[in-house]
């Protein structure tokens, strides 16, 4: 049994962190739960750079950004603000008012380490409900990219995980592939 507990909003949370009582950069808002972020150690900080440093290659610095707050589904924007590590736009961020929604994201990516479970159930799950095309998860115990796609009734039907040894390409740009290895 789950003892009663707090759902909260994306308004409550703004107003906590006016008040000074909440520190929004150490949390991210999931399903209406304040979750605590991960610690970004040595090997997370580098793949989330090597990840946007080539998405920025494939797709230009103005359609690509490094933990952005982000907009979901109806049903999910008042109880979620997820951050996800890296985002492609299909417009440049100068043309985009507010923050990023699903009719702006091609694709969503997340390095993880000790939250994997959690980014491929609970994140693909937001991400699918959005209709997000792509999404991708860099395991890094693992050494593989973990890749999402085609999303359907709040899943993706797809997931292929690629090994260090393969490459992989985005939906938007499949002339540009990047070698697993070279993201860790």
């Amino acid at each position: 049994m789950v003892p009663p507990h707090k759902l909260w909003t994306r308004d409550e949370c703004a107003l906590l962190e006016q008040a000074g009582v909440l520190d929004l950069d150490r949390y991210e808002l999931i399903g209406g739960e304040l979750v605590e972020k991960m610690g970004k150690k040595g090997p997370h900080m580098r793949a989330v750079m090597r990840l946007v440093l080539w998405l920025r290659q494939v797709y230009g610095e103005a359609f690509v950004a490094q933990e952005p707050s982000v907009t979901m589904h109806p049903q999910d924007t008042p109880t979620s603000e997820p951050e996800p590590d890296a985002i492609v736009v299909n417009r440049s961020f100068f043309e985009i008012e507010g923050l990023a929604g699903p009719g702006d994201l091609l694709l969503v990516a997340e390095v993880s380490g000790a939250t994997l479970a959690f980014d491929l159930t609970v994140k693909a799950g937001l991400y699918a409900r959005a209709g997000i095309a792509e999404y991708w998860v860099v395991d890094l115990q693992g050494r593989r990219v973990i890749v999402h796609r085609r999303p359907e009734d709040g899943r993706y039907l797809d997931a292929v995980a690629y090994a260090e040894d393969e490459f992989v390409a985005t939906l938007g740009a499949p002339e540009a592939v990047v070698r697993v290895a070279d993201l860790f």
